[in-house]
């Protein structure tokens, strides 16, 4: 039998075999990384709409989402914020408590609210793709664009008319993201319009004297200012550039508060040796008193926020331990299709991966109820190990294979190469189990005498009568066991 009461064991050595990892993004990622002190400061205080992934290092889905994450983060850089807690560390195990984060990876869309420093905390319940991201978050971007036209132009020039003004005229119906991430970037100091180019809107036209689009005009402010039109590309960049000859865009993320020490009352005048401090002790005091001032963020304030759902946490796969137990449940006679993940005594984060990928496959079909062949790991100490190895032409490294002792087949993970990273996503996973379900692709022999031979029961020998009994039995569950199944593949489910 197989002893699934050193599985927890297992799993712990496997993890503690793999090299430590502080997190999953590094200080060069574009995704931002928060915890309970900066939080305040970099997401809450910001004018800009964030999404918060809260992740633990060890999660296969947190691994998984990692590439397509970083890749959001690049597509939304200057238009939205893209972070990160590491729910792992125990500085942050309250932070995470306080959003109520019960399982990894969980991602919440944060949008400035109506005051200043009370966000709008809303679930992520979408794609955990790139694209499904961006949409998302691209979606909840603040609009402080206004739309114009030639009946409300003048009214809008009217009010306040000292402030600076920027407008956009352009084909488009819609306000791009580009120009909403401009707006909040001078926010209460440029106000900011779009005019449709229509039939309906020539007179703003004229009076402008627009002619192609997009076309982005400033008006620094005051009665006698005149238009100033854009002639750069339009990218936020030169945008910015071009528009803070009227104003200065607003600090994100706002600046750290630095409190000066209080001067000490006294009623006689300072000497002169004490008022010259040098540059170097000053700028000592003022990190001094920075590090000083870092405190707790305070406790976010979630509107209506959606209780989380969460799935059981998958089990590590079994583990066979022993040859005959390999022989028993895989390299039978009268074994059906089975799955091991030959396993070295050291694994690295692709074997790591690959155990964690096929523990989560086969829990989610089993929450289902959908029947699926067993999966097991081999490990290398199982004497098994090296024979099938050698039997099969392998090397070294970690295997993955499919093998079936009644029909005599077995293929590999993948068909040539190496496995890498790419191969062991639960996606992958979840493919390559699928093509086997339907019987796609090729499939090899195994070679002579991996499979042993069954040996007649003593009991027919005495009683040769019931041997056609016998036979007619065993025949009957042979052509149970070998009925072809016809039941559809169920969806596969994205993570």
């Amino acid at each position: 039998m197989v002893h699934t009461g050193a599985v927890t064991l297992a799993a712990a050595a496997l993890l503690a075999a793999l090299p430590v990892n502080a997190g999953l993004y590094s200080k060069n990622s574009p995704v931002i990384q928060v915890d309970g002190k900066n939080y305040d400061r970099l997401i809450a205080q910001s004018n800009y709409t964030s999404i918060v992934e809260f992740y633990a290092p060890w999660c296969g889905h947190c691994k998984n989402l990692q590439p397509a994450y970083e890749k959001a983060a690049k597509n939304l850089a200057g238009l939205a914020k893209v972070a990160a807690v590491d729910c792992d560390q125990e500085s942050n195990k309250p932070f995470c408590g306080q959003f109520g984060v019960q399982g990894f990876p969980t991602l919440k869309i944060i949008k400035p609210g109506s005051k200043s420093g009370k966000p709008v905390v809303e679930d992520y319940n979408g794609p955990r793709t790139a694209k499904g991201i961006v949409d998302a978050v691209v979606d909840k971007i603040p609009n402080h664009v206004k739309r114009v036209d030639d009946k409300t132009l003048e009214g809008w020039l009217a009010d306040s008319n000292n402030t600076a003004k920027a407008i956009l005229f352009t084909d488009k119906g819609k306000t791009s993201a580009l120009l909403k991430s401009i707006a909040i970037d001078f926010k209460g100091s440029i106000h900011v319009a779009q005019i449709r180019n229509t039939d309906k809107e020539k007179a703003s036209l004229e009076l402008f004297g627009v002619t192609k689009f997009p076309t982005l005009i400033l008006l620094p402010g005051g009665k006698e200012a005149e238009g100033i039109v854009f002639d750069g590309e339009m990218k936020k960049e030169a945008m910015i550039a071009f528009l803070s000859q009227a104003a200065t865009p607003n600090p994100d993320p706002a600046p750290a508060k630095v409190k000066l020490p209080k001067a000490k009352d006294s009623k006689k005048a300072p000497k002169a040796k004490e008022s010259t401090n040098s540059a170097e002790d000053a700028a000592t005091a003022t990190e001094e008193v920075l590090e000083g001032e870092a405190t707790e963020s305070p406790p976010p304030e979630v509107e209506h926020e959606k209780p989380i759902v969460l799935p059981e946490p998958a089990p590590p796969i079994d583990i066979l331990d022993t040859e005959k137990e390999l022989h028993i449940v895989c390299l039978g006679s009268k074994t059906g299709t089975c799955i091991l993940v030959l396993l070295p005594n050291s694994p690295d984060e692709v074997g790591a991966a690959a155990v964690g990928s096929f523990s989560e496959v086969a829990h989610k079909h089993k929450l289902h109820n959908r029947k699926l062949f067993p999966f097991y790991v081999l490990p290398e100490k199982n004497g098994g190990y090296t024979q099938l190895k050698s039997a099969l032409g392998m090397g070294n490294g970690l295997e993955i294979i499919a093998v079936n002792g009644r029909r005599g087949w077995w293929k590999k993970l993948p068909s040539d190469g190496t496995i890498a990273a790419k191969d062991v996503t639960e996606e992958a996973i979840e493919n390559w189990v699928d093509a086997i379900r339907l019987g796609e692709g090729a499939k090899e022999k195994l070679p002579e005498g991996l499979i042993p031979e069954e040996e007649e029961p003593a009991v027919e020998e005495e009683k040769p009568a019931e041997e056609p009994v016998v036979v007619e039995e065993v025949k009957a569950e042979e052509a149970k066991a070998e009925e072809p199944t016809t039941a559809s593949p169920e969806p596969h489910d994205e993570l």
